[in-house]
């Protein structure tokens, strides 16, 4: 069993205080940094940005990257170079940083999340909303056909990316609204935390393509084979969610379901309470993620951005 890591474990080049935002650790998960804007600075990036929407956004993918550049100008040239280093540092890999109360409103989140993921490199296309990103309103009554919108049910540890023909190198969530809900923490699992990644990472059915196939509220009509289990600078990463693997075999099956279970049980996984206005941004080759369980109530509702993309090559 990996022995639990602390704060000091962390690698120091990444705390840094810079123009307008100290970089820290996150006060609850060691393995990720909590990122700190200046009172502000998302103000400021606001106004700056004023004269552009999400329509914009979407229609226009350079413009994404503008507002990026947008961003950094009013902090600094290290906040981008940090912010990847972070994300590929398999040591941590996450950070989590919030709009510091200067906001509310759902067009600002959106501007402020597409800053920050295109600080790192472009977004994938999300079939399920048909832009870059997707939002998504989870609530008491459900009648979908994923577990993304069931509140009541455990969310189970997956990666992002398994059934698109596209890799996917990090995640990004932001919450934007929450009312009446108890529970519904993200839940997290850093791979080096995972006290069993060797006894699945080497088994035979490491490498095997398990077929990949989405539900129709996914858009995404083709089939995908990936293996579980590759090298990424010759460390485990991991491709899998629960719901989209169609095995061939029992003997398949026993083995994804164990391997779930055993991520499920892990003393790495840990509950991540993500206030409204902030964002978590992961690395997706070695953090599987997934959501404890709301409590019931018939006026729950929150509504999460989800963004996913791969790292840029220059």
């Amino acid at each position: 069993m990996n022995a639990p890591l602390s704060f000091k474990h962390l690698n120091e080049k990444h705390l840094r205080k810079g123009k307008g935002y100290a970089i820290q650790p996150h006060p609850t998960l060691a393995r990720l940094y909590h990122i700190e804007l200046d009172t502000g600075i998302v103000r400021k990036f606001l106004d700056n940005t004023s004269h552009i929407d999400s329509q914009n956004l979407e229609y226009t993918p350079m413009m994404r990257f503008i507002i990026a550049k947008t961003l950094l100008d009013c902090l600094d040239a290290d906040f981008q170079a940090s912010v990847r280093a972070i994300l590929k540092d398999r040591l941590t890999g996450g950070f989590t940083i919030g709009v510091q109360g200067e906001t509310a409103v759902a067009e600002d989140y959106v501007k402020i999340s597409t800053a920050i993921s295109h600080l790192v490199g472009p977004t994938n296309f999300d079939s399920m909303s048909g832009t870059y990103y997707a939002r998504f309103v989870v609530q008491d009554t459900d009648n979908s056909d994923s577990y993304l919108r069931q509140a009541y049910r455990l969310f189970t540890l997956h990666t992002d990316g398994t059934f698109i023909d596209e890799p996917t190198d990090w995640l990004l969530m932001m919450k934007f609204d929450e009312k009446n809900a108890m529970g519904g923490e993200s839940r997290l699992l850093h791979l080096d935390d995972w006290e069993e990644l060797e006894k699945y990472s080497q088994h035979s059915l490491a490498s095997y393509e398990f077929t990949y196939k989405s539900p129709a509220s996914k858009n995404v009509g083709q089939t995908i084979n990936r293996c579980t289990f590759f090298l990424e600078n010759d460390k485990p990463c991991v491709c899998f969610i629960d719901q989209f693997v169609c095995p061939e075999t029992i003997e398949h099956s026993v083995w994804l379901k164990e391997m779930s279970d055993s991520m499920e049980n892990s003393v790495g996984t840990k509950l991540l309470p993500l206030p409204t206005g902030q964002m978590i941004m992961l690395n997706n080759l070695f953090w599987l993620h997934g959501r404890a369980a709301f409590e019931k109530h018939p006026q729950l509702h929150r509504e999460l951005l989800r963004q996913r993309g791969t790292f840029s090559t220059i």
